[in-house]
């Protein structure tokens, strides 16, 4: 009822904005400097009003329902001369600005912030938030998730190779903890084929890493912090095509394109398609299940791992509209398909046990600047996600790592052949307020809705399959912001969260064995957080972030329910999870003569969390539970050095280091002090960090072409296993570290582009989550090609 009561005022408010929205004009142009190359990445801002561009990367801008009359056009850009322009627009008419920008050696305020975002206002929030330009890594075969991962504060885990389950940590906050968003919009109900680690790179701009508070338009219920998706908004024609192949038959394609006519209508696309064998070397102890025989640390290939999906993402609607910046009507199809090697540990070795997973999602995005008064902007989406997920266990076998196989009793784990609908959708609206140059409102509202239904075709009469799993969430967050001046500016906010979960529960009604009877139960949540951000610049190029919020967030209906297709079980009376969060950051950006940049950045944290939802292994160690822990803290740091000489060289080194301790004195039910009490928590990797180098060189063979020689380090310290006192030999996971190398040839001006990737090259054991071992050394070689008018 929801998604259609969403669906139903976004055509009454276009239907209002056609009638009462008042006449606009349009600026557009291109900004270029004194040799008359384009400047990208221009700041271009309407004086006096919350309207502003960034100039793409032929230094074309434009903004759309800017309001008729004389106005002053700000334009601002890295290591250029800032200008102003002053214009007379008449409404319904496209104003035509082409500038030229004088470069500035002296302008302290435009030093480069190399690593961050390239909109300035991103690093010039209150929030400690780190972005990743993810148009320079379109040429490497990364994902999003692993381009992430090489971010200061964040370790992605995951259970094996491509496709595999993902774990994601910021600052010792992971899983649901840490929210993903895909432009502003919660991916909550996305599914198994549309995740972090299965999204090309390519499918983004940048993305946008929130340590800690989130801002208040990024709606949604995240602990620890927030990542943010940014597609293309490019207004112009383009098409970006690549294929890669490497080790383990690994192939990952991607197809780009968009359209956007004079008049305003537009076309959008992406698609994606990613396939691995997977079968990698592992090192395990084998078994014999004929003789009984051991094999201790055996070398063998993984040989029931493989994984494919494919995704398609299309959009068409219109831009630069009176009634709308942006209408789009869109549709996410896909389907995916994995096989399970093993259980939650190396001992679980499956091998006929696999997974399906499809989605079919409409949505529908609306924006709209200066709606009924000047400064009033308002946001709608909405989507649905229709499709479904399966797991298949039907073969009557228990394997070994040699592939032998014995017979079990029905099935690997358990006979199944559940098809499920989760049945969720997503809908979230925002409206803000700039009343002048110092104050602005903001108000966020996200609901969610989940109602999982499914059968299993072996038990078609089976009761527990007709009981409720239902939860609907909404969250809704007002925020004021107040700028005082360009050194200081501080926001305000305050949300409520309020959950409303149904279940059924299973009970003996007799004591007669055998006898199962369901108890239908309701769980209501309504809880109150808040928070607020402030920032200084004590000189231009030294800024200092401080934030604090009482945060919340409400179990996710996996959590609840278990994910069925994966190794987590479900854990319906899981509490809601709290945090004081407070963060200190310092960011440092320093330009040495001409020809030397330096970026420093730190931030500081600690968290205090009670009610702390972390995983765990279930009763017989073959699959995940989640629990809570009544009460953690977490006193850590992470920082990041980069250097750059002109553009011919670059190299970073980050460090994380997190404290992550059970403050629980006293168990439920017991009078003495906890053994675990201030413990580390253990399979959470506490210290880790990485560096990369780059090399450039440009005019290679010819004019245009180009040759880039990349290097990257990661680096994990050895980390418990299980609690580290609660056995006299303490099982940890080891050091690790990780190098991958690779090397790109550009042509014509990075329209053709060939990449040659090594890695972990040295072959390293790598593990993460319980032990589960991944990749060892690898080559990919990618070909892409771009062009744009």
């Amino acid at each position: 009822m929801y998604i259609k009561r969403s669906l139903l005022l976004s055509i009454l408010l276009s239907l209002a904005f056609l009638t009462h929205a008042q006449s606009v004009a349009t600026i557009s142009g291109y900004l270029k400097d004194a040799a008359g190359n384009p400047v990208p990445g221009a700041s271009v801002k309407l004086q006096h009003h919350n309207t502003n561009a960034i100039a793409d990367e032929k230094g074309y801008f434009r903004i759309a329902s800017a309001p008729p009359g004389k106005h002053t056009l700000h334009i601002t850009a890295v290591g250029f001369q800032k200008i102003t322009h002053e214009l007379n627009l008449k409404a319904g008419a496209n104003q035509v600005v082409n500038l030229t920008l004088e470069q500035s050696v002296n302008d302290i305020e435009a030093v480069s912030v190399i690593g961050r975002s390239t909109v300035k206002e991103v690093g010039r929030q209150a929030y400690n938030v780190t972005a990743i330009d993810a148009k320079k890594l379109y040429n490497s075969t990364l994902d999003l998730s692993h381009a992430l991962d090489r971010v200061s504060g964040i370790r992605v885990r995951e259970d094996g190779g491509l496709g595999s389950r993902m774990n994601f940590s910021l600052n010792g906050f992971s899983g649901r903890q840490v929210k993903i968003f895909l432009d502003g919009v919660p991916m909550d109900n996305f599914g198994s084929s549309f995740q972090l680690n299965n999204i090309p790179i390519n499918l983004a701009e940048r993305v946008e890493v929130y340590k800690g508070v989130v801002p208040i338009w990024l709606g949604s219920d995240a602990l620890g912090g927030a990542i943010n998706i940014v597609t293309s908004n490019k207004q112009h024609s383009y098409l970006d095509v690549s294929y890669s192949y490497g080790s383990f038959n690994t192939h990952r394609s991607t197809i780009n394109a968009g359209y956007t006519a004079k008049s305003g209508f537009t076309v959008q696309l992406n698609a994606f398609q990613n396939y691995s064998d997977n079968n990698y070397r592992v090192r395990v102890n084998v078994a014999d299940l004929v003789t009984g025989e051991y094999y201790p640390r055996q070398w063998v290939r993984r040989f029931h791992d493989t994984y494919h999906n494919e995704t398609v993402i299309a959009n068409v609607g219109v831009v630069g509209k009176k009634y709308a910046d942006k209408l789009l009507f869109g549709i996410t199809m896909g389907k995916s398909y994995s096989e399970l090697q093993t259980g939650a540990r190396m001992v679980s070795v499956f091998g006929d046990i696999h997974n399906r997973g499809t989605i079919v999602m409409p949505s529908v995005k609306y924006q709209v600047k200066n709606i009924f008064v000047k400064g009033l902007d308002f946001s709608l989406t909405g989507n649905y996600n229709l499709g479904s997920e399966q797991q298949i266990d039907t073969v009557n076998r228990r394997y070994n790592w040699f592939r032998q196989h014995v017979p079990n009793n029905g099935a690997e784990r358990n006979r199944t052949m559940y098809k499920f609908n989760n049945n969720n959708g997503i809908g979230t609206a925002n409206l803000s307020y700039k009343l002048n140059e110092r104050h602005s409102f903001a108000l966020n509202d996200v609901y969610t809705t989940f109602n999982r239904k499914g059968k299993d075709p072996l038990y078609p009469n089976d009761e527990k399959y007709d009981h409720p799993k239902t939860v609907r969430k909404n969250v809704i967050g007002l925020g004021y912001k107040y700028d005082y001046n360009e050194k200081w500016n501080t926001s305000l906010f305050v949300k409520n969260y309020s959950q409303h979960v149904s279940f059924a529960e299973s009970f003996n009604p007799t004591g007669n064995w055998g006898d199962v009877a369901y108890r239908k139960l309701n769980n209501d949540i309504n809880k109150w957080g808040y928070g607020i951000a402030t920032t200084y610049f004590v000189m231009p190029a030294l800024q200092l972030k401080s934030s604090f919020e009482k945060s919340y967030r409400l179990p996710e209906a996996e959590e609840l329910f278990g994910d069925v297709i994966g190794n987590l079980d479900g854990a319906p009376d899981l509490k809601p999870e709290t945090s004081n969060n407070f963060n200190f950051g310092v960011s440092y950006q320093a330009r040495i003569a001409a020809a030397h940049r330096l970026s420093v950045d730190a931030n500081f944290l600690y968290r205090d969390a009670k009610d702390f939802i972390r995983p765990r292994l279930n009763a017989n160690q073959t699959k995940q539970v989640n629990g809570n822990e009544a009460a953690v803290t977490n006193a850590g740091f992470d920082a990041e050095v980069r250097y750059s000489f002109k553009q011919l060289f670059t190299a970073g080194v980050n460090m994380t280091c997190q404290n992550l301790r059970n403050q629980t004195k006293f168990e439920d039910g017991q009078k003495n002090v906890s053994p675990l009490y201030r413990d580390r928590i253990p399979n959470m990797p506490y210290l880790f960090g990485n560096a990369d180098a780059s090399l450039f060189f440009k005019n290679v063979l010819k004019k245009g072409n180009s040759l880039t020689l990349g290097y990257n380090f990661l680096y994990v310290h050895e980390y418990y296993l299980s609690w580290p006192g609660q056995a006299e030999v303490k099982l940890t996971i080891p050091r690790q570290f990780c190098q991958d190398v690779n090397i790109v040839y550009s042509l014509a001006n990075g329209r053709y582009n060939v990449a040659l990737e090594c890695k972990n090259l040295v072959d390293n054991k790598l593990y993460d989550n319980f032990s589960l071992q991944k990749p060892g050394r690898a080559f990919y070689g990618k070909f892409r090609y771009f062009i744009s008018k």
